[in-house]
């Protein structure tokens, strides 16, 4: 995994959870930040509104002017167009003693990958594309916007496998849970920080 050696003693380390939609990303990160008080999920901000029975924290909710004004100030690690919304990983800014955690699609971790190269990078596929679509409809996405995030979710994982520092395949959330925060163990004994 790409991690630079040379981490001071208060940089915090980076993950990156990227997946296609539907791939459970919010799902694993907020069960992650749970269980570890060390890792800190950084909110993205979208110009999207928020879903019938979203949660209000799944996303910083804003519109597109208050978001390009934000982009337009330099307050965003990274942020895309996807499907005629707006998507940005604020410049993440974690309490001290704390590692950093990304919930973001393919396009912002190829950004990420660009400006820290010691990321690592964690695809999260769904088992199915079956399987992707019903945890979408589940969510309260019509069947269009399914359709469409189903086919580009295809595409999303052939170009982020190659991308990925490894990919966890999410069929059961606690094994999911699980292998993700193995691998955030394994990179922090390897290069020991604040957390």
């Amino acid at each position: 995994m790409a991690v630079r050696p040379d981490r001071g003693p208060t940089e915090p380390l980076i993950f990156v959870l990227f997946g296609p939609g539907g791939a459970g990303k919010g799902t694993v990160a907020d069960r992650l930040v749970d269980l570890d008080p060390t890792l800190w999920l950084s909110r993205s901000w979208t110009s999207r509104p928020r879903r019938e029975g979203e949660p209000g924290d799944a996303y910083v909710f804003v519109d597109r002017p208050t978001f390009m004004a934000h982009a337009d100030a330099g307050g965003f690690f990274e942020w895309a167009e996807f499907l005629g919304n707006l998507y940005g990983t604020p410049i993440p800014d974690p309490p001290v003693g704390c590692d950093v955690l990304l919930e973001i699609d393919r396009q912002g971790a190829e950004r990420v990958q660009e400006l820290r190269a010691d990321a690592t990078l964690i695809l999260l596929a769904p088992p199915s594309p079956e399987v992707q679509a019903e945890r979408m409809r589940q969510r309260g996405d019509d069947e269009g916007h399914v359709a469409r995030r189903v086919e580009e979710g295809q595409a999303e994982l052939a170009l982020g496998r190659p991308l990925a520092s490894v990919e966890v395949v999410n069929d059961d959330l606690e094994v999911a849970v699980a292998e993700v925060a193995s691998i955030v163990e394994g990179v922090r004994r390897r290069y020991p920080g604040p957390a």
